[in-house]
């Protein structure tokens, strides 16, 4: 009865249930993309470049005559999944390095001082540089984000593991020899929930913002790979002739992100019992 209850106050707020909205119907068309959006993202059809939107084309072509709605939904797809990706790697290994840091003295300084010496970078100029090594590969532009974003979890995952830590019924747990292991997956971990899907949803978000920027600067996912931020990168020479090559891949960029960033500020106030109370 709890989670019902729970995602009743979440939907309470507007603004939280039209984000909700907007990235069920993004989400419903990537997954439906084939049935959707029949076209091929990738024909190209040269006498139809940048033709406006019309019937035949919803959102009209771009440089190359591909049918701009086609390759938007199609490349919701690989948008999605590389901040999905993203997210899904950076929770894991940022929790536990943040278990690990938190819950053993010995070993919190060293693991805190990489974690700040990797923080201490700008997110994209540690991306840029890590795909630089790596190579511009989607697998590798998912693991370049993915060592972006670990730290941040890392550092929020530590500061709520040490508070944890300290705890009666963890020590309670300790003192009747209960294994480490078992009390950090079932005594600690459940815990620290809260502030991990928090970090979910932002990361999320980030992750679509920051393959968007790679891509833009040309360090990102190979151009074939009709993700939002190749399109922006790809079109934005012919923006002043035809501004719908950019305008439309650029708003499913801002739709996604804010609704994102919207819907984590909804979860974080609801499971913050100081900031519960205003909901």
């Amino acid at each position: 009865m709890q989670l019902p209850r729970t995602l009743r106050q979440l939907m309470h707020r507007r603004i939280v249930l039209v984000s909700a909205i907007v990235l069920l119907i993004i989400t419903v068309l990537a997954l439906a993309a084939p049935w959707v959006a029949s076209a091929d993202p990738n024909d190209t059809a040269v006498l139809e470049r940048l033709k406006g939107p019309s019937a035949a084309h919803l959102m009209g072509t771009d440089e190359l005559g591909r049918d701009l709605y086609a390759r938007i939904v199609h490349g919701a797809r690989y948008s999605l999944a590389i901040a999905a990706l993203t997210a899904l790697g950076s929770v894991v290994a940022g929790t536990l390095l943040g278990l690990v840091a938190g819950f053993f003295k010995k070993l919190d300084t060293p693991l805190m001082r990489v974690v700040d010496a990797m923080m201490s970078f700008p997110d994209i100029l540690l991306a840029i540089a890590l795909v630089a090594i790596l190579g511009p590969t989607l697998l590798n532009v998912v693991l370049a984000l993915v060592l972006v974003y670990t730290p941040r979890v890392a550092r929020v995952v530590r500061a709520s593991t040490l508070v944890v830590r300290e705890l009666l019924f963890v020590e309670a747990v300790r003192a009747l020899g209960v294994r480490t292991s078992r009390i950090l997956w079932r005594h600690i971990l459940p815990n620290l929930m809260s502030p991990i899907l928090v970090q979910v949803s932002f990361i999320f978000a980030y992750a679509i913002l920051a393959e968007a920027g790679l891509s833009f600067l040309g360090v990102g996912v190979p151009p074939e790979i009709p993700t939002w931020g190749t399109m922006v990168a790809g079109s934005q020479q012919y923006a002043h002739q035809a501004f719908w090559v950019v305008l439309f891949p650029g708003l499913a960029i801002i739709f996604t992100a804010l609704s994102l960033q919207l819907l984590g500020d909804g979860v974080r106030d609801l499971l913050d019992p100081k900031l519960k109370k205003t909901l």
